[in-house]
């Protein structure tokens, strides 16, 4: 809003008005792609970006254009939801590389193979959000009854040691990612979880992307069609610069990228980054939607798919109790703290208000060094959408039942 020193944020009830932002999407309607990445708006970002010092080029935008870089086959594992009476069988279908979603299915299939090999109490029967340990007899093994946040903590870490290395623009290296998902591989990496104490050495470090500028929606139609929708210009108005007319502010996520020449996402021509938005779903064996999801946030976004998930699939959770519980926030190498080497792993676990102290402290007895946030920062925490798909046991007649994280401004609506 215009103001006399120059523009301001709008206040509380006023109508905020962007015509040329209206007129960028009349033309992508109009034209498409091709009018976006060719046309005026296309030529406008280039010639703004020149203006600052930039070195993008009108053949930078056809190359992309050309590339279609967003149609990646999305990347998934199996996983056992056991709320029906008998446990289903579901697939997670996560964002590919260059995108994170990789981080969540890599911590839910790590959790897998500790369940599989007995090496922890069935995640169903533990405590949400506790973090005390007992040694106790189960199942005729001794077994050590570890807390259910120091799993979730720790798994997370993993993954996301061998995220940030390996999460790179799949059209510049030869990665396997599937092979990041296998079970042998997902059971060697569990072998790096200590029932009792925090790791302190992990392979890689954590990313360092916390602050996001990103919005998630979901939509399902009455024949079970979805869709899983997420966008964002990463940070807070991403690079702050408009190219005039257009109405939108420019992208920053040339931050995702390294600047090690042996890292697999090192900063280079035609190349895309470390990306950090990740839309999800879940659908049966059948091939039947089962949820539609999304917690935006930042490298928050797979920690909340992982606590989420757990919360629906192992705890009974239904999606409104699933989002509005307190999550934790595993935060290494945030800006200003970037840490590239296994010490990340023993940075801050940040608590969300809810989380008792004494849980807290135990963690901290296990060597996380936790921090509770209340609060507006718990804004650190995400936000998410879920619509998950059941139906009636009588009629068979499918149900809808959808929710919104109260820590944002979304909503759950019928159309």
């Amino acid at each position: 809003m215009k103001a006399s020193s120059g523009y301001r944020a709008p206040r509380e009830g006023e109508i905020f008005k962007n015509p040329t932002l209206a007129q960028t999407f009349r033309q992508l309607a109009e034209e498409g792609k091709e009018g976006f990445y060719r046309g005026r708006v296309g030529e406008t970002m280039i010639r703004t970006l020149q203006n600052e010092g930039g070195y993008h080029t009108m053949e930078d935008l056809q190359y992309h254009l050309n590339e279609d870089g967003g149609c990646l086959t999305p990347l998934f594992i199996r996983l056992l939801d056991e709320r029906p009476s008998p446990p289903i069988e579901v697939d997670l279908w996560e964002h590919a590389p260059n995108s994170q979603g990789i981080v969540a299915l890599m911590a839910l299939g790590i959790i897998r193979e500790l369940e599989k090999t007995d090496r922890i109490i069935p995640i169903a029967q533990q405590s949400h959000n506790s973090a005390r340990y007992v040694k106790e007899s189960y199942n005729f093994n001794r077994l050590i009854r570890t807390s259910y946040l120091h799993i979730v903590i720790e798994c997370l870490r993993i993954a996301f040691a061998d995220a940030i290395w390996y999460i790179s623009d799949p059209e510049s290296s030869n990665i396997n990612f599937n092979a990041l998902l296998s079970e042998d591989y997902l059971s060697e990496r569990s072998k790096l979880f200590d029932p009792k104490k925090a790791a302190i050495d992990l392979a890689h470090g954590s990313p360092a992307y916390n602050v996001s500028d990103t919005v998630y929606l979901a939509v399902v139609d009455g024949d079970g069609n979805a869709c899983s929708f997420i966008n964002s210009v990463c940070d807070k108005f991403g690079s702050c610069i408009v190219p005039p007319g257009t109405g939108f502010a420019l992208q920053n996520r040339g931050t995702g990228f390294r600047l090690d020449s042996r890292h697999p996402n090192v900063y280079a021509p035609l190349k895309r980054p470390y990306h950090t938005i990740i839309p999800a779903m879940m659908t049966k064996t059948d091939g039947s939607l089962h949820t539609v999801f999304g917690v935006m946030g930042g490298a928050m976004q797979p920690q909340g798919h992982v606590q989420v998930l757990l919360n629906m699939l192992k705890l009974g959770f239904d999606p409104q109790e699933a989002l509005d519980v307190p999550r934790v926030c595993v935060s290494v190498g945030l800006p200003g703290k970037q840490l590239e080497t296994g010490q990340a792993a023993a940075q801050t676990v940040f608590l969300e208000e809810g989380i008792h102290e004494d849980v807290a402290h135990e963690l901290q007895n296990m060597g996380h060094q936790t921090e509770i946030v209340t609060g507006f920062g718990r804004s650190m925490f995400g936000r998410g959408q879920v619509i998950s798909v059941s139906h009636d046991p009588v009629t068979g007649q499918k149900v809808y039942c959808a929710a919104s994280d109260g820590r944002g401004d979304g909503a759950a609506a019928p159309l």
